[in-house]
């Protein structure tokens, strides 16, 4: 440990003064600067994972545990693992159990490094979080600096990490007491690597509108996304977080907003007292689509509508057909009328006086449209239910690594068989790092420094 250390120390401070005198002398823009550094702190970052590892693998193997029921089958095995610092190369030993005959490499299997890993766990959480934005084969380049990661790389990644819970993210406050709940839905269309298409839904419940600045921001919003071939799934899970998250004793309404797709008014069965409400975008379609090619009949539709005048919007519907020559175009304007008069209960709910509208549509293209949809992908099924939950996760707050330290502390669990023994630890804390900082060459060289002023400084701390 030692000599790591003093190796450490003067690469430091001899990059630090090397940088440093470049920034003085070649009129250097500090972000090269910057740049400089953290290499230099990248290439530190491996030689100190490397040590740990090694260190760590030399402390089970001097423990008394280990050596009653492990046999040393080989030494300096090597091992390349990925890391946000870079590649680390290492060398651990291998181990047959005297009883069971398994093998294994008990540092690794202890500091929870499966033997088929290539990337540390913050490495694939930080590939995963850029794949929740970008391409993975961009997210490959962007996440690792130092090495080339490869589409599939990323991709077994989130495949490894499997599908995330719309749950994964706890309730802060329970039982909270409101009035009002607002619960809007909708999906989105990804196309799949064989053609076909497929549609992840997306939920969510919010307690109203805020405005910051210029901008209308929902109150305490909860994301569900996913693919589900049976809505009641999706719906149980979003009935249970309410029952949960609020006191049902205080809400006096619910408003259930979409677009009047039977999966969505699905949901009022399952939200108790709820009241569907067909949103403000689908409605203004299907007017556009009914009154376009007639002049100013548009504008007589909307105050039936808004007027409540559904018998007077039938004998409008009937004179647009009547006066339509085209049959596409009468078609549309039968499709218009079965949509508008189907949904006139939900249409009508939109004038209630304490209902704020749905932005179910933009949301939508915000959270899934924006990684599903927006570019001609080709998805498997799969990769669209991960990446739809993943960006509702995201939406709700998450933290990948999180998730995947939560599910490597499984690994840990089973090898904590062995206890290590920390003694070496300290014998090799106690002959390096006071040895090592009174032994530093820019310390003791003569040379006075702007880098060895600052570190003679240190020493006595």
């Amino acid at each position: 440990m030692n000599i790591i250390i003093k190796e450490i120390a003067e690469i430091i401070s001899e990059k630090f003064e090397e940088e440093l005198r470049r920034l003085f002398t070649e009129e250097r823009d500090i972000s090269e600067f910057i740049l400089a550094t953290k290499e230099m702190l990248d290439g530190i970052g491996v030689k100190l994972v490397a040590e740990a590892l090694e260190t760590y693998d030399q402390a089970v193997r001097d423990s008394e545990g280990r050596k009653r029921n492990w046999l040393v089958k080989g030494k300096g095995d090597p091992k390349n693992l990925i890391t946000i610092f870079g590649k680390v190369s290492y060398k651990r030993t291998y181990y047959q159990n005297k009883k069971t005959k398994e093998y294994s490499h008990l540092s690794d299997e202890l500091l929870g490094i499966e033997a088929h890993d290539k990337l540390d766990t913050s490495m694939k959480a930080r590939l995963i979080e850029e794949a929740i934005d970008t391409a993975y084969r961009r997210s490959g380049k962007k996440a690792a600096e130092a090495v080339e990661l490869t589409s599939q790389t990323v991709m077994n990644s989130i495949r490894e990490l499997g599908s995330v819970e719309n749950d994964a993210i706890g309730i802060k406050e329970k039982n909270k007491q409101v009035k009002t709940l607002y619960i809007e839905a909708d999906e989105d269309h990804a196309s799949l690597q064989e053609g076909k298409c497929a549609e992840p839904k997306l939920v969510y419940v919010h307690e109203g509108i805020k405005t910051v600045g210029e901008r209308s921001k929902l109150i305490n919003p909860r994301y569900f996304s996913g693919i589900y071939a049976d809505s009641d799934e999706l719906w149980l899970e979003v009935a249970d977080y309410i029952d949960k998250a609020y006191d049902a004793n205080t809400i006096e309404k619910i408003y259930l907003s979409g677009d009047g797709a039977p999966w969505i008014k699905n949901g009022s069965g399952w939200i108790k007292g709820s009241t569907y409400v067909l949103d403000r975008y689908h409605l203004s379609k299907y007017v556009t689509q009914a009154t376009a090619h007639i002049q100013g009949s548009g504008a007589v539709m909307w105050d039936y509508i808004n007027n409540g005048e559904k018998e007077k919007l039938g004998k409008l519907f009937t004179a647009i057909i009547k006066a339509t020559e085209v049959e596409t175009k009468k078609k549309s304007v039968q499709d218009a009328k079965k949509y508008i008069q189907g949904n006139w209960e939900g249409i009508r709910n939109q004038y209630e006086p304490d209902y704020i509208g749905c932005s179910a549509e933009g949301h939508v293209s915000h959270i899934l449209s924006a990684r599903l949809s927006s570019r001609p992908l080709g998805w498997s099924k799969t990769g669209v239910d991960q990446m739809a939950r993943l960006r509702a996760f995201q939406a709700n707050g998450g933290v990948v690594d999180d998730l995947l330290l939560k599910k490597k502390r499984g690994v840990q669990k089973k090898a904590k068989r062995l206890q290590v023994d920390r003694g070496i630890f300290e014998k090799k804390k106690v002959a390096g790092m006071y040895e090592t900082r009174d032994n530093l060459t820019m310390l003791n060289i003569g040379k006075r420094t702007v880098t060895s002023r600052f570190l003679r400084s240190i020493r006595s701390y």
